[in-house]
């Protein structure tokens, strides 16, 4: 199925408007944020117009409608997962769900499967984003554990090589990328996973940048938890997705503590609700949630298969194109096998940010500097880098422009 970009882009009211003195908006800058389509900005717009009240407090009318508008966009992203309803724990957004789960670890008694201690190490990569890095680099200072990574070869892959000592019967925790934010690599993760459940290790997938554009099924991949932004799949900011195994959610302690997550409360002792309402402390970001199942439905609609091949085509159509421009680099594999839609790319003698300014005022919108992965860009030798990251609503025009853009830059700046 190939996908209608100009029918899809009429969906998006932020294409209607102009950019830098009359430009075309060509947004290539997916991996930070995704465009809303007019139907998630009147989800949440309706909500606030018709059914505003708290979700699971009260007995009138508009709580009761707050309650099964929450509920039902609960029921959404399970499907959209191949997950049941009550593991998936609302958060704002993939760094919260991190660090919920690093604090739940620092909190669990002793003898629990989550208790974590100095003879213990966690395994993360180098190609995390750092709400990925920093939560495991934190809890093992915490709890003085071992941290532990996975390198990244010279094209961009994780090097798998020495998983057999990296992962032990001393491995606690496996935290790792699906698709890295600044290669587009995505990792095959059965091998670690499998590796990983072997020694008795929690795994745990950050999938912000492949449940967006790709399908992804939680029983499939076989991961105990995955967690990622609404704000990056279509949907409002301000929410985010942590699903986890019912079990295991169930025997994590809470994160945060308050109303609605309680059984029971006395002056001096608490009992918790059972999972997901343990993890959602306080009012809920109703609205948000609303407007996220809002978005999911949409990419339902359209087809996560069709959405993944279309990225599959313009990206390869990309690396192409400039790979025909001398003096650019492409940061990430060159090969078309297991990548998503990001390419990031150095121009020789033209400084990342002062190229994203140029291509700015011809409104090209991409991102430019570390991409919040320091680790991994210094790894590469390559601090800063100019990053596309394609949508279901771009086309070759988007790239073509882009490709001309950076040809211009390279004549403007002398190169």
């Amino acid at each position: 199925m190939t996908l209608d970009v100009t029918k899809i882009r009429k969906d998006f009211p932020i294409f209607l408007r102009t950019i830098r003195d009359g430009k075309k908006l060509i947004y290539l800058d997916s991996g930070a944020t995704s465009q809303k389509p007019q139907v998630v900005i009147d989800a949440e717009m309706d909500f606030y117009k018709l059914h505003n009240a708290a979700a699971h407090r009260g007995a009138h009318q508009l709580a009761e409608e707050a309650t099964e508008l929450f509920e039902a966009a609960r029921e959404t992203v399970a499907d959209f997962l191949g997950a049941d309803s009550q593991e998936i724990v609302f958060t704002k957004g993939a760094t919260e769900s991190l660090n919920l789960l690093a604090y739940a670890f620092s909190n669990a008694e002793p003898g629990s499967r989550f208790a974590i201690g100095p003879e213990h190490t966690i395994v993360v990569s180098e190609m995390e984003h750092h709400a990925n890095l920093i939560p495991w680099q934190q809890l093992a200072k915490r709890s003085g554990a071992t941290l532990k990574w996975f390198g990244v070869t010279a094209d961009g892959r994780l090097d798998e090589s020495n998983i057999d000592s990296l992962i032990t019967d001393k491995t606690k925790i496996v935290a790792i990328t699906q698709q890295s934010n600044v290669l587009g690599t995505i990792n095959n993760l059965e091998q670690i996973i499998k590796k990983a459940h072997s020694v008795g290790a929690v795994v745990i997938v950050d999938a912000c940048q492949s449940v967006p554009h790709a399908a992804v099924n939680v029983r499939t991949l076989g991961a105990d938890f995955l967690t990622f932004s609404g704000h990056k799949a279509l949907g409002p900011t301000g929410v985010g997705v942590l699903w986890g195994k019912y079990d295991l959610l169930n025997e994590l302690p809470p994160f945060l503590f308050g109303g609605s997550m309680i059984e029971n409360v006395t002056m001096t002792d608490a009992t918790w609700a059972e999972a997901p309402r343990k993890f959602e402390a306080g009012v809920p970001n109703m609205a948000q949630v609303v407007g996220l199942g809002a978005a999911l439905k949409y990419l339902q609609n359209v087809g996560m298969d069709a959405i993944h091949k279309h990225e599959e085509e313009l990206t390869s159509y990309l690396l192409t194109e400039l790979g025909k421009i001398e003096g650019i680099a492409i940061v990430g594999p060159l090969d078309r096998a297991l990548r998503g839609g990001i390419v990031s790319f150095t121009v020789e003698g033209i400084h990342p940010h002062d190229l994203g300014q140029y291509l700015d005022s011809l409104g090209i919108a991409v991102r430019t500097g570390h991409h919040c992965a320091w680790p991994l860009t210094r790894a590469l030798g390559v601090p800063a880098t100019t990053r596309a990251s394609l949508y279901l609503y771009n086309d070759h025009s988007d790239l073509d422009a882009l490709v001309a853009g950076v040809k211009d830059a390279k004549k403007y700046f002398g190169q």
